[in-house]
């Protein structure tokens, strides 16, 4: 049992069977990017120049962090409200219609007529990462002032996903918000997107991370944010912000690493059978936002969100494939091993 691998620190876990609560349905609000996704089976080659390459499949889908982390909740047993922009065009009825078919509330969904709804291509070539071909779209017109300060007011869980990838969205906007909704008593999770050849720093997440009590990016934003390529190094240099936000960075096949209150936590992955991994970050997202609703403590929050995680990866697709929370309950008690190792900082 995990508790034993710990010694010492077994008191700050319990047993894995204990993982088995009721999921219950609390109100999310993901704030942030929506997109069209269209995503191609996997194929062995890139065609040529002029050459016509056959795909086993082609599948729509809804897309971007806001999106994609609400459709994981939703598996999971929340109530959830998504807050964000799009165009006024096929592609936007089609978001708009999918996620409220997934039963996900959409009051506070802008339409624009200025911007086409943002839509991906995304690629996968057989023993190669995946390649994407972006159109920002409406995401680049969503700012604060498209937001209605209900959606915040009736959540118990503020999540922003893909900023720095919403171009109007400053960071004195985000700081705003999310220090209005630590007034509220709100927990505060924090997503970023950094396109290829966009420059940020740490003084584009700083005014926000004041008011963050979750920030998740992976090692390759991280290293961008940061400076730094060690990823440790990145999760001091981000908690040293504020002390008492938890740092998760995802490092894809590496698993992940955390930091709160001086002590790292890392997480290897959970092998799966992987067809696509778009969206698995955001799926993890959404596995930690149950944990903490569920008020669990850091390491049993990591090993579900893991889990959650590694499952949106089974199947093509944003939010296919991701477990319920039965589901994944069910497979930490069948797969667990001693995964969590701590450490102190000299």
């Amino acid at each position: 049992m995990l508790g034993d691998y710990l010694g010492a620190r077994s008191d700050t876990i319990r047993a894995v069977d204990d993982l088995a609560l009721e999921p219950g349905a609390s109100h999310v609000a993901c704030v942030g990017i929506l997109v069209a996704d269209l995503f191609a089976s996997p194929i062995q080659r890139l065609p040529n120049p002029g050459e016509l390459t056959t795909t086993s499949g082609l599948v729509m889908s809804v897309g971007g962090s806001a999106a994609n982390t609400a459709a994981a909740l939703r598996i999971l047993g929340q109530k959830v409200e998504v807050a964000g922009k799009v165009g006024m065009d096929m592609q936007g009825d089609f978001v708009v219609a999918e996620l409220r078919r997934r039963g996900i509330g959409v009051n506070h969904i802008k339409r624009t007529a200025k911007s086409s709804t943002s839509g991906t291509i995304i690629l996968s070539v057989a023993g190669e990462d995946r390649r994407y071909l972006h159109h920002i779209g409406a995401n680049a017109e969503f700012d604060l002032n498209d937001l209605d300060r209900s959606v915040i007011q009736g959540a118990r869980v503020l999540h922003v996903g893909g900023y720095l990838a919403m171009p109007s969205f400053t960071a004195s906007q985000l700081a705003a918000l999310f220090c209005e909704a630590k007034s509220y008593g709100r927990t505060t999770v924090l997503d970023v997107a950094i396109p290829v050849g966009a420059e940020f720093t740490l003084e584009d997440v700083a005014p926000a991370l004041a008011y963050t009590d979750y920030f998740l990016p992976n090692n390759q934003e991280a290293a961008r944010l940061t400076g730094h390529v060690d990823e440790r190094r990145q999760a001091k240099c981000l908690g040293e912000i504020n002390s008492r936000c938890v740092i998760v960075i995802t490092r894809g096949s590496a698993g992940l690493l955390a930091f709160k209150d001086n002590r790292f936590i890392e997480v290897p992955p959970f092998p799966m059978d992987a067809v696509d991994e778009s969206g698995a970050g955001d799926a993890f997202a959404a596995g930690l936002i149950v944990a903490i609703q569920n008020q669990w403590n850091l390491e049993r929050a990591l090993l579900f969100a893991a889990a959650v995680g590694a499952s949106r990866t089974r199947a093509l697709g944003c939010a296919t494939g991701v477990f319920t929370f039965d589901e994944a309950t069910a497979f930490l008690k069948n797969k667990i091993s001693p995964l969590i190792s701590g450490a102190t900082l000299a």
